[in-house]
């Protein structure tokens, strides 16, 4: 049980590093009109700098300005293998115009702006990504924005798909007097003043679901706030009273953060996060008796969700593409959550039995508030 402790302490007590590989983002922005198009694609640093060997000169897991100049021509090599753009199956070259530091997540992005040749009314657009593709250890997933004539489509590239397509066309409406009639109309022109643009994309509901179930799985401070409010042992309705009121939080800001009616810093919406995990567990070491969980728990919920939103506001989703998103991005983490809760109750109630589990559960939370308190640390200090 040492070893494991220590173990356990020296895989989480450098999140900043390890954290690629739980979770590699991306975000690309794809603005057309009838001049060019311009794609905007925004990597983690953490992730160039495991790309491309030699650029962190100083070793200090920080992707510098001065770093960026000295391998510009490497990263745009780098871009250019792992990302292509195609109009009507014809990989297009694109111009780089600059790149940039951005934060996104309370993380380093670099930022690379592309130029490329307009599209117009009738093209189909596809975007491939083969970042991380033959890495099965790092969960890589690209979150796509693009707008055309002021039409936004989104997309989600992940898992085992690569390619995300958008065909663009003309939506004319007939103003007839007895009924309307839409038709499709294919143009080189670009749509007039009487005419909508309609983007068909490949995306479905279902990306949303998967980046939902993702996200949870590669979350492991909330991961680990849900196995520390399991631990001690408990009756079936309190479990259930605690699974409900930290769904129905979660999903509460969650909503809220995504539509922009709530924000906060996110330094101190991860600091909180960490807390809350450290509470449970010392709440697990110190109380003889567990009641009213639930509530400690819908509190601390409310800044899950915000942290749960984070990946989806930088998506910057129009409000009338919200709701499916929402709905199926909570999906997926809920799918997993009960999952999760389902497979730990049977091991937790079997654990409860044994003449042990009071040490178990000491140790166990020792481990957990460990865990937390060097998280917690790090999001306040680092």
């Amino acid at each position: 049980m040492l070893l494991l402790t220590l173990a356990l302490i020296s895989l989480f007590s450098f999140p900043s590093i390890t954290s690629a590989h739980a979770l590699s983002a991306s975000y690309t922005n794809i603005t057309i009109d009838h001049d060019k198009t311009e794609l905007v694609f925004s990597i983690d640093t953490l992730s160039i700098l495991e790309l491309i060997d030699g650029i962190d000169q100083n070793k200090n897991w920080v992707l510098e300005k001065s770093e960026i100049d000295n391998k510009e021509h490497e990263i745009e090599e780098i871009i250019s293998e792992g990302l292509a753009l195609d109009k009507n199956n014809q990989e297009q070259t694109p111009k780089v115009e600059k790149m940039k530091l951005v934060k996104k997540q309370n993380k380093e992005f670099l930022s690379i702006y592309m130029a490329y040749p307009a599209f117009s009314s009738g093209d189909t657009i596809t975007l491939n990504d083969g970042f991380y593709v033959n890495d099965t250890a790092t969960n890589y997933v690209n979150l796509i924005s693009a707008s055309y004539t002021g039409t936004t489509s989104e997309g989600i590239i992940q898992g085992n798909d690569r390619s995300w397509t958008m065909l663009l066309t003309d939506v004319q409406q007939e103003q007839g007097a007895d009924h309307g009639q839409t038709v499709t109309q294919g143009s080189d022109q670009g749509p007039t003043k009487d005419q909508s643009v309609d983007t068909k994309t490949t995306s479905t509901w279902l990306s949303f679901f998967k980046l939902g179930t993702l996200h949870i799985l590669t979350g492991y401070d909330h991961l680990l706030f849900l196995f520390a409010l399991l631990l001690r042992k408990q009756t079936f309705k309190q479990y259930a009273a605690i699974i409900t009121s930290f769904t129905i939080a979660h999903s509460i800001t969650l909503s809220l953060a995504v539509l922009g009616w709530v924000t906060l810093p996110s330094r101190f919406v991860e600091a909180t996060i960490a807390f809350s995990i450290c509470y449970v567990a010392l709440e697990n070491i110190f109380r003889k008796e567990i009641r009213h969980r639930w509530g400690i728990t819908f509190l601390f919920g409310l800044i899950h969700g915000l942290g749960f939103a984070s990946i989806l506001k930088e998506m910057a989703i129009p409000k009338s593409h919200l709701a499916v998103a929402l709905v199926n991005f909570n999906l997926g983490i809920e799918t997993v959550q009960l999952g999760i809760v389902l497979l730990l109750l049977p091991l937790l109630r079997f654990i409860q039995k044994q003449k042990s589990y009071s040490k178990v559960i000491r140790l166990g939370s020792v481990i957990i508030t460990i865990l937390g308190g060097i998280w917690l640390v790090e999001r306040i200090f680092f």
